[in-house]
């Protein structure tokens, strides 16, 4: 509740401002996915998602094979053997789990490949916005997809289908599905956008 309270006197003591102020909404997850060039690189970040899984998927056989094989040799072996053997089950757990780290970890392939193939997409969007901003002079456009708080937003407030004109692509030419790319657990998200004020504006263009 008292969070509630303060939410509201907030809102009460900010209402003036927002009433003399031009404002307006968009949703950048659904402009996002009628980018043509968005679902083309979600399928590529896919691509390399499904062949780094194939990697780890190797190497983790490799290291099973490795491991079942000691198990049913290591009493034959002398303990020199077994040592070497041991060593080289070590040695291979310790590459699989860098290899884990370098493609699925933060800051890793996945998020520098992400951010590679994403940021361009999220630029444009963020400067079609940036423009519609300064030529109809809105003092404040808020993200329907990147703010948990916003509970309602009147359609006639949302400007995402200008932002898409602006960027000269027809609203409603792709299927609004919310393709998304495959998480790190069945193999990798996170989408870096410019810093600053802009990341305010369009930090959920995943």
């Amino acid at each position: 509740m008292k969070k509630l309270s303060l939410v509201l006197l907030l809102l009460l003591a900010t209402a003036p401002v927002m009433q003399a102020q031009k404002y307006a909404c968009v949703n950048t997850d659904y402009i996002m996915r009628q980018v043509p060039e968005y679902n083309q690189a979600l399928n590529k970040l896919n691509k390399f998602i499904t062949e780094w899984k194939g990697e780890i998927e190797a190497k983790q056989q490799e290291v099973d094979e490795l491991r079942e094989r000691y198990q049913q040799e290591a009493y034959l072996l002398p303990d020199n053997l077994k040592q070497r053997r041991q060593d080289e089950i070590h040695n291979k757990e310790t590459e699989l789990r860098a290899l884990q780290r370098q493609r699925f970890s933060a800051g890793g392939d996945l998020d520098q490949k992400r951010a590679e193939l994403m940021k361009p997409i999220q630029d444009r969007v963020y400067n079609a916005i940036e423009r519609i901003a300064r030529e109809k002079n809105y003092a404040f456009i808020f993200d329907k997809a990147a703010s948990a708080t916003v509970l309602y937003v009147g359609e006639k407030y949302d400007i995402s289908n200008q932002v898409l004109e602006m960027m000269g692509i027809k609203p409603g030419s792709v299927p609004d599905g919310g393709g998304t790319a495959a998480s790190p657990s069945s193999a990798g998200n996170a989408s870096n956008t410019r810093g600053g004020s802009r990341d305010a504006s369009h930090k959920n263009a995943r």
